[in-house]
């Protein structure tokens, strides 16, 4: 079957959607006058109030399902995106008019500058596309970074190239339609009545033979739009685009999970503009084989059964196979997207103050580097408590087993250990409490576990808790290197942000630690470490 076959038959299931609604109401009134006519005499008078009451309630789900379909594609406010004008931004206005030139579309009436690693154009559109609307492009910050200019070029010609009727005016409406189907069953799904969700589910199974019989057409236009947007940008920008958008997102994610949110916790944000802004920093550090490791544990998100993408390497493979351009091989580390904006530091700040919410908005703004250090003695305080709490009860016990008194509870908790005692045990206590022998007689067994180790014995158990031992007396090294001057912070855009040690540290802690929690445990090694040329002695 041709393509406009497809678009026809795809275009008739759609509006046979819409029709559907009024084809129920026609025979719900249709049913309840015979109901009324020819089957209830005067004595069962009392049945009509029902059937008019259910007759209602079924209309009205009806009709509000016509009315969500014909009211899909409403442009409603965007209140976490920065809306740049013209005059604003003229040299990112320019691309977006050239790349819906190429298409034979219309520019966007409205563009916002949004907090992530995606671009789309909206449309108020009515009657599916067939009557245009208000036409509305989203822009991703993080995508700007990430993109050069030509490889922005590409994308935004796809974008437009959704709208383009490309072989036939019913692709572009079927397009729209695939959206519409999607809201109106969405509708049907918030309804608060059985009945909302007996209509639903007819019109689910409609929706699915739409979606199902319309996805070649689908796939047809984005196969199509990444055409137009190799004609326009160069078979070479195009496919680099592709390739890249997951991993800039996967960059994206990390950043914000491992950067942006670091201070969160305590209370503490980057310097204003950073919040977003600090991406750049993450991109500047790191090569593309850095960045594309960042996205290579992560799984993709499953497609969806209907999805009308197709997989990203055979949209690839499609656009290497065109015919090669007269463009020049497009240079590497070449200016970003970001370059066709004035002042983006100005913009990153007025994205943040967008995004963020009234709570976060109000929280205290501190360096990078202030951040990394903060960060870093919290992780290392909530590293070393479980050991502290463990090696002080483990010594409140044999101190009351000694005295021959009542041994302390093993399911002492910490907050009552810390108030049996003023402070919990330093450094130097904790290697003695290892050195009588005391870590894998006692302290081991009050170290927190999961139920499922609860029953472990031997060396299964000493293997099992002993990482859990190594990260304790590792984040008091660090507090205590921390408190003394003698680490500094590090951001590390290039790897994972915490501390920064003297080279004697570095090259010597992991194996005196793992001398110390050995199953023989010797402490010499880390005793050294601590009155050496960098080390603090208590």
């Amino acid at each position: 079957m041709s393509f406009r076959l497809r678009a026809v038959r795809a275009f008739a299931l759609l509006a046979g959607f819409f029709l559907m609604g009024a084809v129920l109401l026609s025979a719900m009134a249709v049913l309840d006058w015979l109901l009324m006519t020819r089957l209830f005499t005067a004595r069962a008078a009392w049945a009509e109030g029902t059937i008019l009451t259910v007759t209602v309630l079924l209309a009205a789900a009806i009709v509000r399902g016509m009315f969500a379909f014909l009211r899909a594609g409403r442009l409603g406010p965007v209140p976490d995106a920065v809306a740049v004008t013209p005059q604003d931004q003229p040299e990112l206005w320019e691309q977006v008019r050239v790349a819906a030139e190429v298409t034979g579309q219309r520019p966007p009436d409205e563009l916002y500058l949004v907090a992530e690693v995606n671009a789309g154009v909206a449309e108020q559109s009515r009657l599916l596309g067939l009557l245009p609307g208000r036409r509305r492009m989203l822009l991703g910050l993080p995508l700007l970074a990430g993109l050069t200019v030509p490889q922005l070029r590409a994308v935004l010609a796809h974008e437009f190239g959704h709208y383009a009727n490309l072989d036939t005016r019913l692709g572009g409406v079927t397009m729209r339609g695939r959206e519409a189907v999607v809201h109106t069953v969405e509708a049907f799904q918030k309804g608060s009545t059985r009945l909302h969700y007996v209509l639903g589910a007819l019109y689910v199974g409609y929706a699915r033979m739409f979606l199902r019989t319309s996805q070649s057409v689908a796939r047809h236009q984005e196969f199509a739009a990444d055409q137009i947007a190799a004609r326009h940008a160069g078979r070479e920008a195009t496919a680099a685009a592709l390739r890249i958008l997951p991993v800039l997102d996967g960059a994206y994610t990390h950043y914000l999970e491992t950067y942006a949110a670091m201070g969160r916790p305590l209370g503490a944000l980057p310097p204003v503009g950073e919040v977003h802004g600090g991406f750049l920093r993450l991109l500047a550090a790191r090569t593309g084989e850095r960045l594309a490791e960042l996205s290579a544990g992560r799984r993709p998100p499953r497609p969806h059964r209907y999805d009308s993408h197709p997989p990203t390497a055979e949209r690839i493979a499609l656009i290497e196979k065109l015919s090669a351009d007269d463009r020049p091989s497009e240079p590497a580390g070449g200016p970003t997207g970001l370059s066709l904006l004035h002042d983006p530091g100005r913009v990153f700040a007025a994205l943040e103050a967008r995004t963020l919410s009234q709570e976060a908005a109000h929280l205290r703004r501190t360096s990078w580097d202030d951040l990394a250090m903060a960060r870093a003695v919290a992780d290392a305080e909530g590293w070393s408590r479980p050991l502290r709490v463990a090696v002080a009860r483990a010594l409140r016990s044999s101190a009351q087993g000694a005295e021959g008194t009542v041994p302390a509870r093993r399911d002492a908790t910490a907050e009552e250990v810390a108030g049996d005692s003023d402070l919990l045990p330093g450094l130097e206590e904790i290697l003695d409490a290892f050195d009588r022998g005391l870590l894998w007689m006692d302290i081991a067994d009050r170290m927190p576990k999961p139920h499922q180790a609860s029953r472990l014995v031997g060396p299964s158990a000493r293997n099992f808790i002993r990482p859990k031992i190594f990260d304790g007396l590792a984040g008091m090294v660090h507090l205590r290197l921390a408190e003394s001057g003698h680490a500094t912070p590090d951001i590390a855009w290039s790897g994972r942000p915490g501390l920064f040690l003297p080279e004697s540290w570095e090259e010597g802690m992991d194996d005196a630690i793992d001398a110390a929690i050995a199953d023989t445990p010797d402490t010499a090694p880390l005793r050294a470490l601590l009155v050496g040329p960098h080390g603090v002695p208590s």
